[in-house]
């Protein structure tokens, strides 16, 4: 047959169904604007770094003078008030004034504690630099005054004294910095690090479940800022660093400020971003989200704390993974459905 009478052209071929798409059909962005940012932690640290606006010197002055008019306002009129005590009523003068003597001697006994404390952290502190400029210049000499320090710290230690024996034993086969500042690492700091983690996935733990299932306005940062403060004291005395109240709110300054030097702090990466943006939080209301959320962040603020208080820098250990601490922390803590 000849194709001369058809008619040439484009081939239509129909469809049982229209399909109608276009950009008016397109599936909505989600909307993340809600999604749990972990508000609590985020107040914790900034506040903990001492974020805002530095006092100034004019400031300082004026609460070291009012401060000092206060204290000596207060012994005097402390003073006057048991003398005239005393020729009042003598022997319940005399009380008064052993009672206020008694309090002399506990606050200087609480300030020489809080001395003691700040001597601890600086004699970490001083350790690891050592260290550091050790590892960097590649002296053995200095490596092996570090190790001696370290043994001198770890001494009294009950859990320490195996690995110190072995430290001891093994030392004379070290002939490089690296060699021995990782031998001193492997024998002394792991069972320390491994205790140091497991309080961090405990303070996670916990800060997770105060923000899921206490709804009050303010108790979740509250208790947030006193489940870390603990824990990072908690870290501070595994690694010999115990320190006093003063000493401890100057540890979780230092904590803070290492998270936002080191940009530690964004709700964006490793597993805070799976949660805060994937499947799990879809199946969870919103509190629980931000409790697992600050659970993340109080992760991280653990494992700046082991870093902060770590006589010793890594070597031939690994750094505690937020994602692993976080994991381990969370697993079961919540149902996922």
């Amino acid at each position: 047959m000849s194709g001369e009478g058809k008619a040439k052209g484009p081939v239509l071929i129909e469809m049982d169904e229209a399909v109608d798409e276009g950009p008016d059909r397109a599936p909505p962005i989600p909307d993340m604007a809600d999604a749990p940012e972990g508000g609590a932690m985020q107040t914790v640290i900034a506040r903990g770094a001492g974020q805002g606006r530095a006092p100034s010197r004019l400031g300082r002055l004026f609460w070291g003078l009012a401060l000092g008019l206060v204290s000596v306002a207060v012994s005097v009129a402390t003073w006057d008030f048991a003398m005239g005590l005393i020729a009042r009523m003598p022997m319940l003068g005399y009380v008064v004034a052993a009672m206020g003597a008694g309090l002399v001697i506990v606050a200087l006994v609480i300030g020489l504690r809080e001395v003691a404390g700040f001597a601890r952290l600086g004699r970490l502190d001083a350790l690891r630099r050592e260290a550091t400029a050790a590892r960097s210049g590649e002296d053995l000499g200095a490596a092996r005054a570090v190790v001696s320090k370290l043994r001198a710290l770890y001494e009294a230690r009950p859990e320490a004294r195996w690995g110190l024996e072995r430290l001891s034993a093994r030392e004379v086969e070290q002939f490089d910095t690296e060699g021995l500042l990782g031998l001193a690492e492997a024998e002394v700091l792991t069972p320390l690090d491994a205790l140091a983690v497991r309080e961090v996935e405990l303070a996670a733990r916990q800060v997770a479940m105060v923000t899921a299932l206490v709804p009050l306005a303010l108790a979740d940062v509250i208790g947030a800022a006193l489940a870390n403060l603990r824990m990072i004291r908690a870290v501070a005395e595994i690694y010999g660093g115990r320190a006093g109240v003063l000493g401890s709110w100057r540890l979780a300054r230092a904590v803070m400020t290492h998270l936002l030097a080191t940009g530690a702090v964004a709700v964006g990466d490793d597993m805070i971003s799976s949660v805060a943006g994937g499947s799990v939080l879809s199946k969870l209301s919103r509190r629980f989200g931000e409790g697992i959320v600050n659970g993340a962040l109080t992760a991280r603020v653990g494992v700046a704390a082991i870093e902060v208080c770590r006589p010793l820098p890594y070597v031939r250990g690994q750094r505690p993974s937020v994602t692993g601490v976080v994991r381990r922390a969370l697993t079961g803590l919540f149902a996922q459905g």
